[in-house]
């Protein structure tokens, strides 16, 4: 199945400063650090992000989005307020979402650079 995603963005810096605090909360830290890419994962980088400096914001209808699971609605709710709260647009706010399935619990993020970044868990 999938390895690991990576997304581009346009300043690394800006892109870290971010990422590592929004991926904290659904439980992935800093593995990697490169001068053009930083992995964050539990054991090994599962998500990367990739400096493109050059790259135009990404368009809204792309279609493109990366689901991240995690294993409580409280990380889901605080993956979003994170993302507001550090420059990310909401796409969706956390909820259930019983057009996918009635345990379905998520909330949707765009970062700085239009990736729309899901969060999700399953309720029980």
């Amino acid at each position: 199945m999938i390895d690991h995603v990576s997304v581009a963005v346009r300043d690394l810096a800006a892109g870290t400063g971010f990422y590592e605090p929004l991926l904290q909360t659904i439980g992935l830290s800093k593995l990697v650090e490169r001068a053009d890419t930083v992995g964050f994962g539990k054991r090994y980088p599962e998500f990367w992000i990739n400096v493109r400096k050059s790259m135009a914001s990404v368009e809204p209808d792309s279609g493109v989005h990366i689901c991240l699971r995690t294993r409580t609605r409280e990380s889901v709710d605080a993956f979003y307020a994170t993302a507001l709260e550090n420059g990310g647009v909401d796409d969706g706010e956390p909820g259930l979402r019983p057009q996918y399935s009635d345990t379905y619990y998520a909330a949707f993020i765009r970062d700085p650079d239009g990736n729309r970044i899901e969060a999700v868990t399953f309720l029980e």
